[in-house]
């Protein structure tokens, strides 16, 4: 059986690969003849558009893995049925839960895979890719909230600006609180914050700090100061794309300062954050589906299994997105929004598997 075993792996991963290489320049191709006017219009350096289509190819894959897999599962599956090597295993005395053995060696394989990609390479990639997109592509578009900026940096500080210009790295109107417990202790005022990244340091024009102690207040003026402060620039306002861009343990960190900054942004981070698990999960449950989609030889032959198949395969991506835009601009719980299309194909996958046994 090892034969049956290494013969159906082989093909598993082959024919995975080989939808990566074909569909990943298709889609590098369109990005391009989309991008073009842009890129020339703005003068992106070659070699930044080199790399862009490097991340890319990342971004690309990473985002559509568990749908080339689908889609190479109903494909090769589909010719082994067509040429009737399906029957020939079954009637060998080999059960079907033995035959779908070497895909879920491959699944483990590939999910493996997209496991440490999404963990590790992927935010690199986005890193790259959204810095280019919203450097050259959306030049207007505004990546973060620059005005009326409010945040709680720990439990005990709190930081606002009235505008923030992330190019100069200057706030206009900075206020900075520390409390303990309930009591205010001090409070800085300041015309303007500009970090100066030589001394790590923040420069505040017109400075003014008022301290409470017992009752007493006391005021200290000065025309500049230059100062340490609890918190980096980023503590200001995150960029819309930020979780994308950390990796795993980064991300966690990530996501507990937000909560206690009182980001209203948590839904879209939770989201990036479940989606490194279930991504993996997806793999196992469409290759299961494409198996007993694609087992059985039908009259109209592989064109069936692939209609079928992409007809899942819009559906499945249909209730990511919809489930996903939920969670990231309501209340809708992250947790849910992920995954529900896994505990719906995955109830499919079981049904399917039970009648193709039969």
């Amino acid at each position: 059986m090892k034969i049956l075993d290494w013969y159906i792996l082989k093909r598993y991963l082959f024919t995975f690969l080989m939808m990566l290489l074909l569909f990943i320049p298709i889609g590098i191709t369109v990005d391009l003849a989309e991008k073009v006017g842009k890129i020339l219009e703005n003068k992106a350096p070659f070699g930044e558009v080199t790399a862009y289509y490097i991340d890319f190819t990342v971004y690309f894959a990473n985002l559509l893995f568990p749908l080339f897999l689908f889609l190479s599962v109903i494909w090769f599956t589909s010719k082994l049925a067509n040429n009737t090597e399906i029957v020939a295993f079954l009637s060998s005395g080999v059960s079907f839960s033995r035959f779908l053995r070497p895909y879920l060696i491959g699944a483990t394989i590939v999910a493996g895979f997209a496991l440490v990609l999404g963990m590790y390479l992927a935010p690199i990639a986005s890193q790259g890719f959204n810095e280019f997109k919203f450097k050259y592509l959306k030049k207007n578009k505004q990546v973060q909230k620059t005005r009326d900026v409010y945040q709680q940096i720990n439990d005990n500080d709190y930081i606002y600006v009235s505008n923030f210009i992330p190019e100069r790295k200057v706030g206009m109107n900075f206020t900075y609180e520390h409390f303990e417990g309930n009591e205010l202790k001090y409070k800085i005022f300041a015309d303007n914050i500009r970090y100066i990244e030589k001394d790590s340091a923040y420069r505040l024009t017109s400075f003014l700090k008022r301290s409470f102690e017992n009752g007493i207040e006391t005021v200290e003026k000065e025309r500049r100061k230059d100062i340490k402060l609890p918190f980096e620039l980023e503590d200001l306002t995150p960029v819309e794309y930020a979780a994308e861009t950390k990796s795993y343990g980064d991300l966690l960190n990530f996501i507990e300062a937000e909560k206690r900054r009182g980001s209203p942004n948590i839904g879209r981070y939770e989201v990036v954050l479940l989606k490194k698990w279930s991504l993996p999960v997806s793999i196992f449950i469409l290759t299961i589906i494409a198996v007993a989609v694609s087992s059985v030889k039908r009259r109209g032959g592989m064109g069936v299994n692939l209609a079928f198949g992409i007809a899942i395969a819009m559906i499945y991506v249909f209730f990511d997105k919809i489930f996903g835009v939920m969670a990231e601009q309501s209340n809708f719980p992250a947790i849910v929004a992920v995954w529900f299309p896994n505990v719906l194909f995955g109830i499919l996958a079981v049904y399917l598997l039970q009648n193709a046994k039969r």
